[in-house]
Order: C-alpha cells, then sequence, then structure tokens
C-alpha cells in the first residue's frame, strides 16, 4: 500500500509539474497524454517525495484549497526567498513573508495554478 498525495489541474498539469520540478528540484517519472492533450496520469517527485497528478477532462465547481498546502522547510532565508518570489508570481499571498513568532521567516501563498505553499526559514 502506498499514499500519494494527488493534484488535479484544469489544463495545466504538465506547465505546473515542470515549474514545481525545475523550482524545488525533483524529477518526472511518467507524464501520460490523452488524445486532447491533458495530462491522464503524471508521477513525479519533489526533493524525494512522491506526488500525483492529471488534467481533470471535466470541470469541477471546486479547485485547490488551502487547507492541503505543500509545506517546505527551507535551509536559509535565501533559499526561502527565492521560492516564494518565484510561486508568488501570478498568485496571491495568504500570509506574505514574515515573523509570525513561530519561525525566523514564513509566508503562505497561492501559486498561479492554485496550489498552496507554506515556506518556512525555522
Amino acid at each position: 500500500m502506498s499514499v500519494t498525495p494527488f493534484l488535479m489541474f484544469e489544463g495545466k498539469c504538465a506547465e505546473a509539474v515542470e515549474f514545481y520540478v525545475a523550482l524545488v528540484g525533483g524529477e518526472i517519472g511518467t507524464m501520460e497524454r490523452r488524445p486532447d492533450g491533458g495530462v491522464q496520469r503524471c508521477d513525479f517527485k519533489l526533493r524525494g517525495n512522491a506526488y500525483r497528478g492529471f488534467d481533470s477532462p471535466v470541470k469541477h465547481a471546486f479547485t485547490f484549497t488551502p487547507a492541503i498546502s505543500l509545506f517546505v522547510d527551507c535551509a536559509d532565508e535565501a533559499e526561502l526567498d527565492r521560492l516564494y518570489a518565484a510561486l508568488i508570481e501570478g498568485g496571491k499571498a495568504l500570509m506574505p513573508l514574515g515573523d509570525y513568532g513561530f519561525s525566523k521567516k514564513f509566508g503562505w501563498l497561492d501559486d498561479r495554478f492554485g496550489v498552496s505553499w507554506q515556506l518556512n526559514w525555522a
């Protein structure tokens, strides 16, 4: 048995996964496409953690929510600043970079694909 986070996009799966892998480091294992070009299945890893994604061929009344986010413990402040700058482009801040009392620096955002990220420098 395995448990894998699953990200459902509406037409931007390949773009998002390629962006994430290039930004934080990782690899794309498989990227199967449907005849319409959408991603049928994508298995990928970010820093050794496995994920699965696809493009839903059906439009839904829901999308990603910050109730589930990707939490990144950054090695240093420069790494946190680099990731935040790249992820916030076209996205929106939920908690702008700052000192909230529980770490040296923290930021929470939704990226341009709607995926929520928490970036932490302890």
